[in-house]
């Protein structure tokens, strides 16, 4: 099987999952994973399908066609292993929302040699403190190489400096 992951973006309406179902279920592919949102009007999301080799090339150019209804951008996805031996972390990041929080937070995971598989974020009205709250979710991997507890410290550094709590889970 062929692994594709397919990227999404279009206005909001009704119909749209619905058509790119359509299209993966009529050149015989597989709805494996997907994140999808409607995120200030624009519908928008990232889908990995299962498909033999044979039917991919039909597969792209059936999507293209959903060209004017939605965006749809085709990868080749992989299923190599990682190289190296990894470690999960998770990372839960709450505070009072301001420009910057995803830029520094990632930038720190990335000077550490760290990846990350996902990140979902979100801002809500913080009625009490009169702002705005931010909250982000981080799933990641850590090579083995990379000493944690230095990790963890430059992560706790970072939350004191930017004002955010940081709590990690590995």
């Amino acid at each position: 099987m062929t692994t594709l992951v397919l990227t999404v973006v279009g206005d909001d309406r009704s119909g749209l999952v619905a058509a790119v179902a359509d299209v993966v279920d009529e050149h015989g592919g597989n709805w494996e994973n997907s994140q999808l949102a409607e995120l200030a009007g624009a519908f928008a999301g990232i889908i990995e399908v299962s498909i033999s080799p044979e039917g991919a090339e039909g597969l792209r150019e059936a999507l293209a066609a959903l060209d004017g209804l939605l965006k749809v951008t085709v990868h080749t996805g992989t299923d190599e292993p990682p190289h190296d031996p990894v470690r999960p972390l998770t990372l839960q990041v709450i505070g009072n929302d301001h420009p910057g929080i995803v830029r520094e937070i990632s930038t720190v995971l990335r000077n550490g040699g760290v990846s990350i598989d996902r990140l979902a974020t979100r801002t809500t009205e913080a009625a009490m403190y009169g702002g705005r709250l931010f909250e982000a979710t981080v799933s990641a991997r850590v090579p083995a190489s990379v000493d944690l507890a230095s990790l963890t410290a430059e992560l706790e550094r970072l939350a004191t400096e930017i004002q955010v709590d940081v709590t990690l889970d590995s």
